[in-house]
């Protein structure tokens, strides 16, 4: 890609950057991780750089309203910059799909070896310590709990459904994700990622679960 394209591209995408867990530094690192992912393939590389750049364009839609898909609002956002700025239709197009089918929870899988790369270095980013960080502070964003505690005073480890909280997303897309790549070298780097989240998880769960377990007694007995 001509370096001036480049950096069109990449002012779009700062314009449109609003959520700290999806900053400009998590654009750039699975830009960079889908061009390392590139080796041993035969890759469109201009329409991967485009797709990685503006593939979460479309977040502020989906933060102001949760009903929206950032991919697809994205994807459409990303297509109509590309011809503004003299991309052809069909070029256009695959950016497009790329985007489109870049999320974890969806029905819509990714076809072409750009739109896998581009899934796979996203999902990077969900993995090890950075997955766990960027999932608090995007729950954070949105006022969800670290954890929830059902009616018997237990803490919930997050595997019941329709229960928003961070143990809930580790247990729904985080602890999932290691077994959802498409490139081999992204299995590679994500088997060497996992037992760092694995840890995080189960120590953060076993501390909060003492507290409670032990608390709960313990008021019990100061309850008259």
């Amino acid at each position: 890609m001509e370096k001036e394209m480049y950096l069109k591209i990449e002012k779009y995408m700062l314009s449109c950057m609003n959520d700290g867990a999806h900053d400009r530094q998590h654009i750039y690192r699975v830009l960079y991780t889908a061009l390392d992912l590139t080796e041993g393939y035969v890759v469109d590389k201009d329409a991967l750089i485009a797709a990685a750049m503006l593939h979460d364009i479309g977040r502020d839609a989906q933060f102001k309203d949760q009903a929206c898909d950032h991919a697809i609002v994205g994807s459409e956002m990303a297509y109509e910059y590309l011809l503004s700025i003299g991309w052809d239709i069909k070029r256009a197009s695959h950016v497009k799909a790329c985007i489109g089918t870049h999320r974890y929870r969806s029905s819509n899988p990714p076809v072409s070896i750009e739109a896998k790369i581009l899934f796979d270095a996203d999902k990077l980013d969900a993995t090890g310590t950075m997955g766990i960080a960027r999932t608090l502070m995007y729950n954070g964003i949105v006022s969800r709990p670290l954890y929830s505690v059902n009616e018997e005073g237990n803490v919930s480890s997050g595997v019941i459904e329709n229960e928003p909280s961070f143990f809930h997303e580790y247990s729904w897309k985080l602890k999932n994700v290691y077994d959802k790549f498409y490139t081999s070298k992204a299995k590679i780097i994500a088997d060497g990622r996992r037992k760092a989240g694995i840890d995080f998880y189960e120590s953060m769960y076993n501390e909060v679960d003492a507290v409670h377990k032990k608390g709960a007694f313990l008021l019990l007995e100061a309850i008259i």
